[in-house]
């Protein structure tokens, strides 16, 4: 499992490696040839969630609604112009912005620019990605703006057949007006219509119910594509080839084998004067309740009949349905002070950031316990923790094993880890003893270790949001929450974040910097994970 050569994984912003993009380019094509024949079949709109079409010779136009927002010129424009700078989008694919903002493309382009790493020798190739972009001003209420809308849209399509897709970069509050509009004005008439909608999606399982409703009276299930950007990262998307292609962990993966999972989100930094949008949602809503949970269905699902969107995604739900709803015995809050001793930004807590509201308790720190109740992981503890201004920068998936039986090593044994990290340095590292050089028996911790930066060398991935957007192209919904999958999830935290608001629960304070609550060790302790504090592992050089 040591890898030989030395790697890594870097993100798309810069121009990928030549293999990587190759690699693919050929996976569409592949699904080209696939496709031609399969709409013949299926019809012209393509919608079946099992079925993976790249038709790069039909005229796609991508509108991004809320194109003047930050999400738009920090995130959505800056990975449309990757995609095109790469090949990887289809041939013919144009781009167009939507907002109340009266812009034009050069200004829309200025505000893009400090976010799209453009290279000196990339110059010509972005300023092609910007004469095939468009922008239509219009209210996300008024119906006739969203009829002018179409017509533009439509004297943009040629031939016979053409695509649209939609992303949401909207704040929710907006989400009614715009997708009802969508639906009534703005629909493909010679092609599939897909609608990318950004989390949240509501603030518990009454307001996710009202919305997914909405969106079922306006929209087939695959048409719709909500995005949750940690389904798109590497590491996850590791996780399914990691269980299921490999002999030797399969037998293991259970009660009997594991004692404990816990799935970790952490963030050196605090707020940066962002805790006004934050106050809203909390650390749960966040992170807790969707990365993170989607993580631990990929962890403890059962084997999919297929690679198949819907096969994955039912047996999801199935891990869902078997999870216990969350309770306060089970979960520990914190919110950040600020250090004395640290530096800049250290020495300042969450209420010191002028946005948040003043005497807010909201958690910028969780642990929770959660107890999936099946055949395979009755009794197994799975830790969801995540938290800002703590001591690293991490995310990952830690699988402990359960002590080794007829010990004979005078308890210099530790328990075994299996690690998939997940960022920094994507890595999938096992932690295991093994003896010291010499002439008596002791032992000390080390790994079998596969690094993406020294396994993969050279190889510069594209990033969560570029795979996703793709997928969108592809019609693949694997990485995709489906409306069950909502309502089942907020299921398992509603009752939860009802007793944290309702009754005001107050967080215990952590220092910056930190590794959070002592009282997080606690609750680890008393349900039997055991942290030794003697290893750390790094990465290969």
């Amino acid at each position: 499992m040591s890898a030989n050569s030395k790697t890594a994984a870097g993100s798309s912003s810069s121009s990928g490696s030549p293999s990587c993009i190759a690699l693919i380019r050929q996976s569409l094509e592949h699904m080209g040839h696939f496709s031609a024949g399969s709409v013949a079949a299926g019809g012209a709109n393509g919608l079946d969630s099992n079925h993976v079409e790249f038709e790069d010779a039909v005229p796609h136009i991508f509108v991004v609604l809320g194109a003047s927002g930050d999400l738009a010129k920090k995130k959505i424009y800056p990975t449309l112009w990757y995609l095109f700078r790469d090949g990887l989008l289809p041939k013919n694919t144009t781009f167009v912005g939507y907002a109340r903002s009266k812009l034009d493309i050069e200004t829309l382009k200025n505000n893009c620019k400090p976010y799209m790493n453009v290279k000196d020798t990339q110059k010509k190739e972005h300023d092609d990605f910007w004469k095939v972009n468009h922008y239509v001003a219009g209210s996300y209420t008024a119906r006739r703006d969203f009829e002018l809308l179409d017509q533009e849209l439509a004297c943009l399509e040629k031939g016979t057949r053409a695509n649209r897709l939609y992303y949401l970069a909207l704040p929710p509050s907006v989400f009614h007006d715009v997708t009802s509009n969508i639906s009534t004005c703005c629909m493909a008439k010679k092609g599939w219509t897909r609608v990318i909608v950004e989390k949240p999606f509501g603030r518990d399982l009454d307001s996710s119910n009202v919305l997914s409703k909405h969106l079922a009276s306006l929209f087939k299930e695959e048409e719709l594509y909500r995005i949750d950007h940690y389904l798109g990262k590497e590491m996850v998307q590791n996780l399914m080839t990691l269980r299921f292609a490999n002999r030797i962990f399969g037998p293991t993966w259970n009660r009997e084998n594991i004692s404990s999972v816990m799935i970790s989100f952490k963030e050196p930094f605090g707020t940066q004067g962002r805790g006004g949008y934050f106050d809203e949602f909390g650390i749960i809503r966040d992170v807790m309740q969707n990365h993170l949970l989607q993580i631990l269905c990929l962890v403890a699902m059962e084997k999919p009949p297929s690679t198949g969107a819907d096969d994955i995604r039912n047996e999801k739900v199935k891990v869902l349905k078997c999870t216990q709803t969350l309770t306060m015995h089970d979960v520990v809050l914190g919110q950040y002070v600020g250090n004395p001793n640290g530096k800049g930004e250290q020495k300042l807590g969450y209420l010191d950031d002028p946005t948040v509201p003043k005497g807010s308790g909201t958690p910028t720190f969780a642990l929770g316990v959660l107890r999936i109740n099946n055949e395979r992981w009755d009794g197994v503890p799975f830790f969801l923790r995540c938290g800002k201004a703590l001591n690293e920068r991490k995310a990952e998936v830690r699988i402990q094993y359960r002590d080794v039986p007829g010990d004979i090593f005078d308890g210099q044994c530790k328990r075994n880890e299996l690690v998939i990290r997940v960022q920094p340095g994507e890595a999938v590292y096992v932690k295991m003893m093994t003896k010291t050089p010499g002439m008596s028996f002791e032992m000390e911790e080390t790994e079998l270790d596969l690094t993406y930066l020294s396994r993969y060398k050279d190889a510069v991935l594209p990033d969560a949001y570029e795979r996703l957007i793709l997928d969108v192209f592809c019609g693949n919904q694997m990485h995709f929450v489906r409306s069950d999958e909502l309502t089942e999830a907020w299921r398992i935290f509603t009752p939860l974040l009802h007793e944290i608001d309702s009754q005001k629960v107050k967080s215990i304070p952590y220092v910056y910097g930190s590794r959070g609550p002592k009282e997080a060790d606690e609750l680890f302790d008393r349900n039997g994970f055991k942290f030794y504090g003697t290893y750390k592992w790094k990465p290969s050089p």
